[in-house]
């Protein structure tokens, strides 16, 4: 994988090279990511950048390589997923009782869930595999076999690459590596990828050097939905928005990738100040058909065009990257709702997703929801009319 395959990071991107352009890498890196901020992918793009002969020709001169090549035998082997100097570890569980599973075992699945799902989650993953009711863990018998492993010299890099994929799932057994890790044999390198900084073992993790990705900006998340997903401009915003600048989970949302969100909301703020109960019952019946999912991303949505509208309000109307069909819906929102009423609805909305995620009934919630943004929005200067 390359730098350029992942999604925004430029600034942890540029860290990294200038880590190894230095001679200042630790032998020992902690990469924080949230979900879907593409903590995996830069982790193998990383290791590819290590391996890559190009890089390793480049380390003494001037111009030192922005990327690996992608055409050296190490990186076709890096891309693959089969190089024999980058060790992969991740979450695996047991197909038969008494088995004792180490990542190995799952190779071939892993490296077909890296080409389909380079942004998936430990859930795709267990789905992946079949794991149904299963845990995944990373083993005792795991953590013996890494041992073993990176006790050998390397076959073909100046490099021998772990990439452990999910450490909050290595339990105790872990502190079995911390000899390792602490003295590891020369030029030895472990990549742990983390969504859960947190529940990563202490021990380990105070011999870690953190790198903490943040979400990849909305204009990352949309320009990698057009060009990689092929999907519209402004619906990519919409799902970008949506996600949270989660690219896993803008892609599980693009099923719902037409829902016109923005005529769903006119819809229901002109029947809550205009058209009356009857245009609200008949509203809220049509939100309640939809899953418990578009109903969380139709109000985020809604959480995310308030939040657009107040920076509207304080920047004096200066955002420029807002679509004018969204800009236009603020203005009218900042005409409808003053600053006070606005953060009451934003307010209102985040205790619905809430109550939502917990199974809350659609039909009461949305009735309840509207009946408190009618009292919120009534003294508003004019209504909602697009």
């Amino acid at each position: 994988m390359l730098f350029s395959e992942v999604i925004g990071q430029q600034e942890i991107k540029a860290k990294l090279r200038n880590l190894v352009e230095h001679n200042r890498l630790s032998h020992a890196l902690l990469l924080n990511a949230p979900e879907g901020a593409g903590g995996l992918p830069l982790a193998l793009a990383f290791a590819q950048f290590l391996v890559c002969e190009r890089v390793s020709a480049g380390e003494s001169k001037t111009n030192f390589p922005a990327e690996s090549c992608n055409s050296c035998p190490s990186c076709i082997k890096a891309a693959q997923l089969i190089h024999p100097d980058i060790h992969y570890v991740y979450p695996v569980i047991s197909r038969k009782t008494g088995d004792k599973p180490i990542s190995a075992d799952f190779i071939t699945e892993w490296r077909e869930f890296i080409s389909q799902f380079p942004y998936g989650t430990i859930f795709d993953w267990l789905q992946f595999i079949q794991a149904d009711n299963k845990q995944g863990n990373i083993t005792a018998h795991e953590c013996n076999e890494i041992n073993r492993k990176l006790s050998l010299k390397s076959f073909e890099s100046g490099y021998k690459i772990l990439i452990m994929w999910m450490p909050e799932y290595l339990r105790n057994e872990g502190n079995k590596l911390l000899k390792l890790i602490e003295e590891p044999p020369p030029d030895t390198l472990f990549i742990l990828v983390t969504e859960e900084e947190a529940q990563v073992l202490p021990t380990i993790l105070s011999r870690m050097q953190v790198i903490r990705l943040p979400r990849p900006s909305l204009t990352d998340i949309r320009d990698a939905l057009v060009s990689r997903a092929g999907v519209a401009p402004e619906q990519a915003r919409q799902l970008a928005v949506v996600s949270e600048q989660n690219y896993r989970e803008a892609l599980r949302q693009l099923q719902h990738g037409q829902d016109d969100w923005l005529g769903l909301l006119r819809e229901w703020l002109n029947a809550i100040l205009k058209t009356g109960p009857m245009a609200q019952v008949k509203w809220v019946e049509e939100i309640s058909k939809a899953g418990r999912e578009k109903q969380k991303q139709f109000l985020q949505y809604f959480i995310h065009l308030l939040e657009e509208a107040i920076r509207l309000r304080m920047s004096d109307g200066a955002l420029a990257d807002l679509p004018d069909a969204e800009r236009d819906f603020a203005l009218r929102l900042n005409k409808t709702a003053d600053l006070a009423a606005q953060q009451a609805i934003v307010e209102q909305l985040n205790k619905s997703v809430y109550y939502i995620e917990r199974n809350a009934h659609a039909k009461m919630l949305f009735h309840a929801l509207t009946i408190r943004l009618y009292h919120i929005l009534a003294t508003g200067e004019e209504a909602v009319v697009i």
